[in-house]
């Protein structure tokens, strides 16, 4: 065969080959998005019980090992935080979570603690949230056998260096100065206290007397609470072999005293009084929640009211609340809903936005108008199945990193939830009726027990849009209660006038 006719052979063969796939590829194609299908999403989340073990001393330890990088990462959750802080030293578990990285230990400076991390290329962090308080070290794999140590004598013997926590109470008296400048965290503040109380954890402000009260001593009395063996859930990633990483821990645990565990934080005692609320702001725009106390996780109606507030105005521009107040009315960038149910007590259902000042009456207006819609409507066919739906594809989100999973199975076993819990949590996504979503809106969102509460400049909020569309006066009779702007510096009223 010359040059020419094996060309022309391989020409003939490329055309029959390339119109063979076309007319395969022109079948196979859907003419319109809608006519294609996917197979069906099969995932089964993980057993919490395939990665549990338990040290000789008690301890509880979650491995997932992986050899993707040359790295272990450590977390350590510990039972308590903030809700353990005495009334008079608000901050303090603040203040302990921070020093116990940054002081140092009883044997090693805090500039030569950071200086030998730092040499080990090791992360290391402290940190105590609202119920819980973590410890985490991130390694590389060779230096295992110095990090790990350290990170432990750290935890176990931490040095409070007297200077850091100086540094630390002068950071933290500095930023309270801000407390006022914007109308975010002013909103934020006093909703809480209006949801928990003043006094409790969830509400609670440190102030400068609170903070400078801090010493080494309150520092130790906290640490010595949280952070020992008895207190501790241990959950490790990366590249490591389990029966070694075993035996490191143990060793590592070994001779730490094994404390009281931490109970649960205590529940709100204070009264939830709906109606209209504001704190004078002079801004263009004014800042709103919305909402009531709420359920906990364990409620039944927790699926239906999940799948209620995505309708509502969870669910980002599709959710009915984003839709009417940002996309049809252009009356605020962000506006939606979010409904948190708490694990120890009930939590709250809130809908938020931000709006020009004369704007801010229509916006809480059509906010309501869409709450009463979905207590007195049942929601389509169409929300339910694209809601349920959503939420089952995002669902293997939960697991699809080692880390994440681990976190999971560490908060579900502090938190006491059901060992199928995941594996029923689709099915009784898919339960949920249009009757269910009518029902528990009615239980559980009646606008006259809701709360509406408004931060900015009250004599351009109160009348309402240019349009005559609405006014506060529609709310609960137009009555409204004014609460003062708080020191930042002691949390205490600024009389009238003040600044």
């Amino acid at each position: 065969m010359n040059a020419m006719t094996h060309r022309s052979v391989l020409l003939l063969a490329a055309a029959v080959l390339a119109g063979t796939t076309g007319a395969v590829a022109t079948a196979d194609v859907p003419a319109r998005p809608e006519q294609i299908h996917f197979a069906p999403l099969s995932f089964e989340p993980p057993s919490a019980a395939e990665y549990r073990h338990v040290l000789p001393s008690g301890v509880v330890v979650y491995l997932a090992p992986s050899t993707e990088f040359p790295l272990v990462n450590i977390a350590m959750t510990f039972k308590g935080g903030r809700d353990l802080d005495p009334a008079d030293q608000v901050g303090l578990a603040d203040a302990t979570g921070a020093m116990i990285r940054r002081g140092g230990t009883k044997n090693m400076s805090a500039e030569d603690l950071d200086e030998t991390f730092d040499f080990l290329a090791a992360n290391v962090s402290t940190n105590c949230g609202p119920v819980t308080s973590s410890a985490v070290l991130n390694s590389l794999k060779s230096n295992l056998d110095e990090s790990l140590p350290l990170f432990f004598e750290m935890l176990r013997t931490p040095g409070f260096d007297a200077a850091k926590l100086g540094l630390w109470q002068s950071e933290q008296l500095e930023r309270m100065k801000q407390r006022n400048d914007d109308a975010g965290p002013i909103l934020s503040r006093e909703w809480d206290a209006l949801l928990y109380g003043r006094d409790h954890f969830e509400a609670a402000q440190s102030t400068q007397k609170s903070i400078e009260s801090i010493d080494q001593a309150s520092l130790q009395r906290m640490h010595d609470r949280i952070f020992h063996p008895g207190n501790v859930i241990v959950a490790v990633t990366g590249d490591f072999d389990e029966k070694d990483m075993l035996d490191r821990l143990e060793q590592a645990f070994a001779g730490w005293e094994r404390g009281d565990q931490v109970s649960d934080p205590a529940a709100p005692t204070a009264t939830f009084t709906p109606g209209v609320y504001h704190v004078e702001k002079d801004i263009p725009q004014g800042k709103v929640n919305i909402g009531l106390r709420g359920i906990t996780r364990d409620d039944p109606d927790y699926y239906a009211m999940t799948i209620l507030n995505d309708i509502l105005g969870g669910g980002g521009f599709t959710s009915r609340i984003t839709k009417r107040v940002r996309s049809d009315e252009g009356l605020a960038y962000s506006a939606g809903s979010a409904n948190s149910a708490g694990v120890y007590y009930p939590g709250e259902f809130r809908a938020s936005f931000q709006s020009k000042n004369r704007t801010v009456a229509l916006a809480t207006k059509i906010i309501m108008e869409e709450i009463e819609r979905i207590r007195t409507e049942p929601v389509s066919d169409e929300e339910l199945a694209t809601s349920v739906n959503s939420m089952i594809e995002t669902f293997p989100r939960t697991f699809e990193s080692k880390a994440g999973m681990l976190n999971v199975f560490v908060s579900d076993e502090w938190t006491n939830r059901p060992a199928d819990y995941w594996q029923k949590y689709r099915d009784r996504l898919r339960a949920v009726t249009k009757d269910d979503i009518l029902r528990v809106a009615q239980k559980h969102l009646d606008p006259n027990a809701m709360a509406i509460f408004v931060v900015g400049k009250w004599s351009e909020i109160a009348p309402g849009d240019l349009e005559g569309r609405a006014s506060m006066a529609e709310f609960f009779g137009g009555s409204v209660t004014d609460l003062p702007l708080r020191d930042p510096m002691t949390m205490e009223p600024i009389p009238t006038g003040g600044g």
